[in-house]
């Protein structure tokens, strides 16, 4: 066994005394050593109950004939740090929290690990550090929360509360409906409801190989979401006893699975930031542009909100992830059946237990909401590196859009500026100094469109940003711009009321001024000096790859993959 290197031989009597006083028993030095990775934070309402899961988890492990070892990763919320300085952190603490796990790992051999995950940033910094250290591995999440539900009966979730915020300055809600809306959309523990980013990677978790069926559907208040963790914990047991590595399950044909189903379904744009993290990690090459060569392939039939009215709940009702890989494999040649999860059943196996229950939630492949999936990229001069677009959250009038740039230099001047008026119908509301450097961080932007929905202007005005979106952003918003500003690139160089056309047929986004004038701008271009400048965040800016390489850190002498 892998532990055996700090519990075996005369050399590790000082290791096993310190075993002993963490109470390990000379009997259970010859069981597998199982780390549970737990991420319970008291402030994230997706993690607040995964202290119980844990407990949950260890009893399991006991009973399979191993050793329960518990530690403890960050998390951050993103709902609670947006809109303030702290979303600088968010998709930083993605590393830290695969810093932590590889840490704990190789400074304790342990022979297999549970992940307990859940939301935005935890579950791909769980993927990434697991990954790296390559054991057996399997992740389980705490689930999602249910949809809340006014007394007009409309259901609602946390994007709901954004919106409000912009419906009240609009003058289109009052402050009572506004508070019935706030104590109403987050009803209990779990992810939030809709296909935000957290369920968007839980879901993709099922596909990729490394959570068992129900991952990223059930509840987190419902009693089968105990007994996954249950199954999760045995499973952890018996790959640690077989020997089978995380990178077993995660290759070039997983990820594609994974992909497939996001788009699909239509998931976060965060998911590209993560999948690209996450194959850098397993070594495997994967670029934007394959999104879209997918995206040709993959019909849009299962409409979560915020592009649509169901919530992961009604996903889990009408038979969840694997339900719609099943819809998903009537298309010749588009899955890969053979790949096998850490379940030990390959894919085709596993949907061919799966039943749609719910044809409304899940759709038939002739009648997808449209022949192409919910996601794209766009290439064109203001992004020569790519960008990213939940295209199935976007009105069809917004599809071709162009107009005069609204220009903010931080998402906090957004949130002031369209509240206070400044934006206005036709215009494209441009973002910067918002990416993985810049920023630095890359912070989401669910207050800015929040507000813009919220105001009647999210099918008149288009948002576009070298920071990124939480998953609950819905609307024509194109973010990860990449170059960002800050290193130079075409979004740096846009001036107020330069035109900009986005066409979501063609995949385009197209600064709309001639090249030699955008050639004398960056004669005399200056980026804006650096918003952060010790701790953390500056050397996360000094090491951070752009976003169109998932905002990885660079390694000396290690390629992105």
């Amino acid at each position: 066994m892998r532990s055996d290197i700090m519990k075996k031989g005369v050399d590790r009597a000082p290791n096993r005394s310190l075993l002993k006083a963490c109470g390990v028993t000379d009997a259970e030095m010859g069981k597998p050593f199982i780390a549970v990775a737990n991420s319970y934070v008291g402030i994230v309402p997706g993690h607040v109950h995964l202290n119980r899961l844990g407990e949950i988890a260890r009893e399991e492990i006991r009973a399979a004939g191993a050793v329960p070892f518990e530690f403890n990763t960050i998390g951050v919320d993103d709902g609670i740090a947006m809109g303030h300085g702290g979303m600088r952190y968010s998709l930083a603490s993605r590393e830290l929290i695969a810093d932590s796990l590889e840490t704990m790992v190789m400074a304790h051999p342990f022979d297999g690990m549970l992940c307990l995950t859940n939301c935005d940033k935890i579950t791909p910094g769980m993927m990434m550090g697991s990954l790296r250290v390559n054991i057996p591995a399997v992740m389980v999440s705490g689930g999602p929360m249910e949809a809340g539900t006014l007394s007009s009966g409309k259901k609602v979730d946390l994007v709901s509360v954004f919106e409000g915020v912009g419906a009240l300055k609009a003058g289109r809600i009052s402050e009572a409906e506004l508070k019935e809306i706030e104590d109403e959309s987050c009803p209990t523990c779990g992810s939030c409801s809709g296909m935000f980013t957290a369920n968007s990677m839980n879901c993709l978790a099922e596909v990729l190989g490394i959570a068992l069926p129900g991952n990223g559907t059930i509840l987190a208040t419902d009693p089968e979401r105990e007994n996954l963790v249950r199954k999760a914990a045995r499973r952890a047991v018996e790959l640690a006893r077989e020997g089978r590595n995380i990178r077993e399950f995660v290759n070039a044909r997983s990820l594609t699975n994974a992909m497939v189903l996001d788009i699909a379904m239509g998931g976060s744009t965060n998911t590209l930031l993560h999948a690209l993290a996450v194959a850098h990690e397993a070594e495997i090459p994967f670029s934007l542009s394959r999104i879209n060569e997918l995206a040709d392939r993959v019909p849009y039939i299962c409409k979560v909100s915020p592009a649509g009215s169901y919530h992961i709940q009604d996903v889990a009702r009408a038979g969840g992830v694997m339900a719609i890989m099943k819809e998903l494999s009537t298309i010749p040649g588009l899955l890969d059946l053979d790949v096998v999860s850490v379940s030990g059943k390959t894919l085709g196996q596993m949907i061919a237990e799966a039943e749609v229950r719910d044809r409304d939630v899940i759709r038939t492949i002739d009648k997808a909401y449209s022949a192409k999936g919910g996601l794209a990229v766009l290439y064109g001069s203001l992004a020569p590196e790519g960008s990213v677009v939940k295209v199935g959250a976007v009105d069809p009038s917004m599809r071709v859009f162009e107009g005069p740039a609204v220009i903010f230099e931080s998402q906090e001047a957004a949130c002031d500026g369209i509240l206070n008026g400044k934006v206005k119908a036709g215009d494209v509301v441009v973002i910067r100094y918002e990416g993985p450097s810049g920023g630095p961080g890359m912070q989401e932007m669910l207050a800015p469109t929040g507000s813009l929905m919220g105001m009647g202007l999210g099918d008149k005005v288009a948002l576009v940003t070298d920071g990124r979106f939480s998953g609950g952003t819905r609307g024509a918003c194109v973010g990860h711009i990449s170059p960002e500003a800050s290193a130079g690139g075409p979004i740096g160089l846009v001036v107020e009321g330069d035109r900009i056309r986005i066409d979501l047929n063609r995949r385009t986004i197209d600064l709309l001024v001639p090249e030699k004038e955008l050639e004398q701008r960056r004669k005399s271009f200056k980026p804006l000096p650096p918003k952060v400048t010790r701790g953390y965040l500056a050397r996360y800016a000094s090491l951070v790859e752009s976003g169109s390489r998932g905002a990885v850190l660079r390694t000396p002498g290690r390629p992105v993959f």
